[in-house]
């Protein structure tokens, strides 16, 4: 039995629904965006159900991960990914070719794909834009081409990525309309912070404005029963029941690693006389609170200051305003116990931001990456609060 749980139905059924869409799916060609928490299998789903069944549909796909390197602005990141299949298309060896049913030897010539610019100077001031590149792409290729972008949240954190949305939303203006258009231009975002990519369809100023979002499908007892047979089939045990363990799973976030951690400590740590069922609800409601640790200890470690930051945006309802504003300096330094200086924030925001524990909304804005960490934060200060 596969160790890779896939779930292949529904990537059919969401590849069909893009590719081949029937009238009450037409809305998908505006854009669809999955939002989930992190670890709960989204780019796993991504990666090898979803790509695959788009690929084996005849669909030319583009993947890219916003957090690959954090180092890089997401514009560079997405240009770059656009860079690489162009110049792949450009080489006949190349296997790209392999997934393109619609294109036959003689189209692409000795030579490959042939575009009348350079591919460096795509999305260059004095080079093609995006939309002319990628029309490009979709004649030639004489099929749909599909742009994934991982934690697309990420996008909408500096002026660049903002100016990189608004030229992928003119691509598929400019190609999706055409008529007897060989292709169209889909494009799929995913994210870990569901109130971000929920704003990214939402929000009048937003690029993909009145697209379609939607929460992404976490494994459930399929899943849990998948794995208990696995190791039922290898001899191992004890098993908490299916319905139990469901609920483990639940409460640690629908996160497969988590699962595979409460059933480990279930298995070698058991006692003749415990039950199963009662020690993975103990390890799991453990474990749920450690998942977080992990990420709360990096903000520690930073130091007394950077705590100070980010607790303050922790606790705020909604987006965090006024993190270098005065008050907010007088705040930090009856934490550290000395005066603090506003130009002295901006560097300890800065690492939180390259740690990924925090992310710029928009101007002066600032949210928790992860909002399963700022739940953990927010129930241990509220249990501290009662001693």
């Amino acid at each position: 039995m596969s160790s890779l749980y896939l779930r292949p139905q529904l990537a059919t059924e969401m590849a069909k629904q893009l590719l081949h869409p029937g009238v009450l799916d037409e809305g998908l060609r505006s854009g669809l965006f999955l939002s989930g928490m992190r670890r709960t299998g989204k780019t796993t789903f991504v990666l090898n159900d979803l790509i695959p069944a788009l690929e084996q549909d005849g669909a030319l796909v583009i993947y890219v991960d916003l957090w690959s390197d954090t180092q890089k602005s997401p514009a560079a990141l997405v240009h770059a990914a656009i860079c690489k299949t162009l110049t792949e298309l450009q080489t006949p060896s190349s296997t790209i070719f392999g997934k393109l049913k619609h294109v036959r030897s003689v189209d692409m010539g000795v030579y490959g794909f042939q575009f009348g610019f350079k591919i460096d100077s795509v999305g260059q001031e004095d080079g093609p834009t995006l939309a002319r590149a990628l029309a490009e792409v979709v004649d030639q290729a004489k099929t749909d081409l599909v742009l994934i972008i991982d934690e697309v949240q990420h996008a909408i954190t500096s002026e660049d990525g903002n100016q990189l949305m608004l030229a992928l939303k003119a691509a598929r203006d400019a190609i999706n309309p055409r008529p007897n258009t060989p292709g169209h231009f889909l494009f799929i975002g995913t994210g870990s912070h569901r109130a971000l990519v929920s704003e990214l369809t939402a929000r009048r100023n937003q690029a993909f404005a009145g697209a379609t979002s939607i929460e992404y499908p976490v494994l459930g007892v399929d899943y849990v029963t998948h794995l208990l047979n696995r190791l039922t089939q290898d001899g191992i045990g004890p098993l908490p029941s299916v319905e139990i363990a469901v609920q483990a799973f639940s409460t640690l976030g629908n996160r497969p690693e988590e699962l595979l951690k409460a059933l480990r400590q279930l298995i070698y740590f058991s006692t003749p006389s415990s039950h199963p069922d009662e020690s993975i609800r103990t390890i799991a409601a453990t474990l749920r609170s450690a998942a977080a640790d992990v990420e709360l200890m990096k903000v520690e470690q930073l130091g007394v200051f950077a705590t100070a930051i980010f607790e303050r945006i922790a606790s705020s309802e909604g987006d965090a305003r006024g993190v270098f504003s005065m008050e907010a300096a007088a705040d930090y330094s009856k934490v550290i116990g000395r005066e603090i200086r506003v130009d002295e924030i901006q560097p300890l925001v800065g690492d939180l931001l390259a740690a990924n524990l925090i992310m710029r909304r928009g101007h002066g804005l600032y949210g928790i990456t992860d909002p399963f960490v700022q739940e953990i934060w927010r129930e241990k200060k509220a249990l501290m609060s009662k001693f």
